[in-house]
């Protein structure tokens, strides 16, 4: 059995950022992924701006001026004054040729068609000289950046409207099994609702994935190896809740052998989430997840996702981890690795009851994951632990 350690190894290894790449508005690329650096076509600020409301100075060796016009933001005139000129001015607007400073307005006294000073002015000050941000054709932004709305502010500032981004992975999620139906549906003796694909789709939406097809395949081998043969044809990543254990109506597995995908691993020796199984066909990432709600959201977070953000360019592209400090106890059963839903507030951790692989109810509430290592059997109220922020 693969342990934790080494299946993230694997994962990790056979995943690799994706080559296709497209150009996108500015407006559209949140969340993208920068496919190249990309320089910046103008100065910013373009000329020398006034950073306050106050007095364009023709001279720093005086506090008394004379005031002889106004400049305003978004103003195309470019006047010149000389020693012992003044010239209103707000912020952003472009200073005026021969302003040795801009003074604020909170420290000057008008009187008449003169303004005094309160103090000296010094060199340059209040005015942002052209190209302080960034000069034409360095770079602005660096491949492998994730856009922000920063990001789109600052690049709109430049004039910047389209970008080159890796293109996000199209995914398919399967869900499998002759008991489940829809939500809304009245249940019959035997049959559950089916909450994976949803619970699936909307983890990936949060993270900014938006190819996305659910299917439901019921519990036999023609229809099962059908459906995944054509969506690992069609699709970059395969998510496949259920059916991969050795039942008797268990089809996935037989399936994905049946298909040639090349496994690399099956079963990991953890808690919930033992029954995972990952594999390669061509160019397609294959993830059969456990059928048990919890079991699968935290084989998503933890192996999936972070393939996904990798396969999209993102250099981040694991969930953040830290040392946190344990608010409670608890015992673990047997050798395997385990990870536990958890509430991080103000540093502190406190575990979560209802940790079963079955239960959603916990992780409805949990803003973390509590990696607990096969060699540590138990955590102590004051423990340093490794705690996995989700997303």
């Amino acid at each position: 059995m693969t342990s934790v350690e080494q299946a993230l190894l694997l994962v990790d290894t056979y995943t690799k950022t994706t080559e296709k790449t497209t150009a996108i508005t500015l407006s559209q690329s949140l969340g993208f992924v920068l496919a190249k650096d990309i320089l910046s076509p103008i100065n910013m600020p373009p000329f020398r701006q006034s950073a306050m409301d106050g007095y364009a100075l023709g001279s720093i060796e005086e506090k008394t001026f004379s005031l002889v016009g106004e400049v305003q933001a978004g103003d195309d005139q470019n006047p010149n004054i000389i020693k012992g000129e003044a010239i209103r001015i707000f912020t952003g607007a472009p200073v005026p040729s021969g302003a040795k400073a801009v003074v604020m307005q909170e420290k000057v006294t008008i009187e008449g068609r003169n303004i005094v000073l309160d103090e000296f002015s010094t060199p340059d000050s209040n005015i942002r000289p052209e190209g302080e941000q960034i000069k034409k054709g360095e770079i602005a932004l660096t491949k492998g950046t994730a856009i922000t709305p920063a990001g789109i502010g600052y690049l709109a500032t430049l004039g910047i409207t389209h970008v080159e981004v890796y293109q996000k992975p199209s995914i398919a999620i399967i869900a499998t099994g002759n008991e489940l139906i829809p939500p809304g549906q009245d249940l019959k003796h035997g049959q559950i609702y089916e909450s994976n694909s949803v619970m699936l789709s909307a983890a990936l939406q949060a993270s900014g994935f938006t190819d996305i097809e659910c299917h439901k395949v019921e519990d036999n081998y023609e229809a099962t190896r059908s459906l995944l043969q054509r969506v690992i044809e069609q699709y970059d990543v395969v998510l496949i809740s259920g059916g991969i254990s050795v039942g008797d109506y268990d089809f996935v597995g037989k399936a994905l052998q049946d298909l040639k995908v090349e496994e690399v691993f099956y079963k990991v020796k953890q808690k919930p989430g033992k029954p995972l199984y990952f594999a390669k066909k061509n160019n397609t990432t294959i993830f059969a997840l456990p059928g048990n709600p919890a079991s699968s959201l935290s084989c998503f977070y933890i192996y999936a996702l972070p393939t996904l953000n990798k396969i999209s360019g993102l250099a981040a592209y694991k969930l953040k981890q830290s040392t946190r400090i344990s608010n409670s106890t608890y015992s673990k059963k047997g050798q395997r690795s385990e990870f536990l839903k958890a509430i991080v507030k103000d540093q502190q951790v406190t575990i979560l009851d209802g940790q079963a692989s079955s239960m959603l109810r916990s992780f409805a509430l949990s803003n973390a994951l509590v990696y607990l290592p096969e060699e540590t059997s138990e955590i102590k109220v004051g423990d340093p632990i490794q705690v996995i922020d989700l997303p």
